[in-house]
């Protein structure tokens, strides 16, 4: 689990002092740690190297395709030359939302003019009997099974048919869906502003080892909710926060409860406690534009049903509610007509999804930890969709893309704004969600008006009658 790793404080102590002075890379890190962080938060990133000439998009999309980049190639080595990037993409603030176990199935699969449930959309239970995708009425749920091994069992080569008999007793749940009926500001959201119906998760497997890919590229080996072995983190930049380090392009982390960072990269993170706010103070800041360039928000982990990050059995419209504020805070902001929130899902969390996931570049650092009994397989597939919605003055409206992405696309959009090397080989191959933009001519200047994110309060009692302990079940 995630909670109780690490309390969030603003303050460094001597014992990270301490700590600093013995790391492989205390020369980076007290230069971090200087009071400069807290310092000139909205002076901006300095100014950015000159981009060489640009190769051709075949050439780029031929390289991407056959895994031709490694750790290290810059975006103009990797991006075709009709892609804008560095200052090109008007961007000055990349605010990032990761949520909790959804597929795109469980929560756009009826949503018209999407990739959504074919019509023999079905998974066998135990019997072999047909269960096909439902409509769901309550507002919570028990956990599904969404492990490595549960993952590829589910995924089962291509056929996708496991998802029932991976969750008996009671599998049926995991073909269970919802529609507008209980997330009509999804719905809004998602159909306003540019979605992608091929975005997937990193890996066949659960949440650390997805979030790892949003952070590295990478789970360093790690295939269960474990912390990466120390010895795994050298001192070369291994984490996107290490490369907007380098590059001087300040960052924060908002938090609702236990900073993910300090779970899997204690050492890094726990150097840098002036980075990691409470949420609370995120409305505050944005509200007067007082934010650096790149900003995690993280929502609540804790609580059960009452949590905020949606992983079962959360009522998912807490969640929605908990976006919807961040969106409008977004929207009312000074820094609304320059900035780009990117929402999205650590994992499908074991729910069902039509679209076998495809192949894809393996980092090239570590395989797999395989034990004894684990199902095969390496880091060269994707796991399972989950949604991801663009929303900004830029995003196209109402566009779908159908572009095959990752977690590690959203690092290759920061490094492609800020012209950062790639921190592995699935980053260098990622395509950086660029066809979601109209820089030209912003379709959102003015932000829209949204459909509601109201809670039914008395499904939420039910909930919580039902889970009174919580649930929290595994990540």
């Amino acid at each position: 689990m995630l909670l109780g790793l690490a309390s969030c404080s603003n303050t460094p102590s001597a014992t990270d002092a301490a700590t600093d002075a013995g790391s492989p890379d205390a020369t980076t890190d007290a230069a971090t740690d200087a009071g400069a962080i807290d310092a000139a938060m909205d002076s901006g990133p300095p100014p950015l190297p000159t981009i060489p000439s640009r190769i051709s998009d075949a050439e780029a999309t031929a390289g991407r395709e056959g895994c031709g980049y490694a750790r290290g190639a810059m975006p103009w080595e990797t991006v075709g030359e009709s892609a804008p990037l560095g200052d090109a993409i008007p961007v000055d603030h990349i605010f990032l939302l990761m949520l909790e176990n959804r597929s795109f199935d469980h929560y756009f699969g009826s949503m018209e003019g999407v990739d959504g449930f074919p019509v023999d959309a079905m998974n066998p239970d135990a019997s072999g009997a047909s269960v096909t995708p439902f409509h769901m009425d309550a507002l919570c749920n028990g956990d599904v099974a969404h492990s490595w091994n549960a993952s590829h069992k589910q995924y089962d080569d291509g056929a996708n048919d496991g998802f029932v008999t991976t969750n008996d007793p009671a599998g049926e749940r995991a073909m269970g869906y919802y529609d507008e009926r209980e997330l009509p500001f999804y719905r809004s959201l998602y159909g306003t502003f540019a979605m992608s119906d091929h975005h997937h998760c990193s890996v066949l497997g659960p949440t650390w080892v997805n979030r790892y890919y949003y952070a590295g590229a990478s789970s360093f080996g790690m295939i269960t909710n474990d912390p990466v072995p120390t010895e795994r983190i050298g001192t070369e930049p291994q984490l996107i926060h290490q490369r907007l380090d380098d590059a001087g392009v300040n960052w924060l982390v908002f938090d609702a409860d236990a900073p993910f960072l300090f779970a899997g990269f204690s050492r890094y993170a726990g150097r840098r406690l002036r980075r990691f706010r409470p949420l609370d103070e995120f409305y505050d800041r944005v509200a007067t534009g007082d934010l650096p360039p790149v900003v995690w928000i993280n929502p609540a982990f804790a609580g059960g049903v009452d949590q905020t990050a949606e992983h079962p059995p959360g009522d998912v419209q807490l969640g929605q509610e908990l976006v919807s504020q961040v969106v409008h805070a977004l929207f009312d902001s000074p820094l609304w007509q320059h900035s780009v929130l990117i929402i999205t899902y650590d994992e499908h969390g074991g729910f069902y999804d039509h679209v076998p996931p495809p192949a894809a570049c393996p980092p090239g650092d570590y395989p797999p930890d395989l034990r004894p009994g684990d199902q095969p397989g390496d880091f060269d597939r994707l796991g399972f969709r989950v949604p991801l919605v663009v929303v900004s003055p830029y995003a196209k409206a109402g566009y779908v893309s159908a572009h095959v992405t990752d977690h590690a696309s959203i690092l290759r959009f920061i490094e492609a704004r800020y012209l950062l090397p790639a921190l592995t080989t699935r980053d260098a191959n990622a395509w950086p969600l660029l066809d979601m933009f109209d820089f030209d001519a912003p379709p959102f200047v003015t932000p829209p008006t949204l459909a509601g994110a109201s809670v039914d309060d008395a499904a939420l009692a039910a909930c919580q009658l039902r889970f009174p302990g919580g649930g929290l079940g595994d990540f």
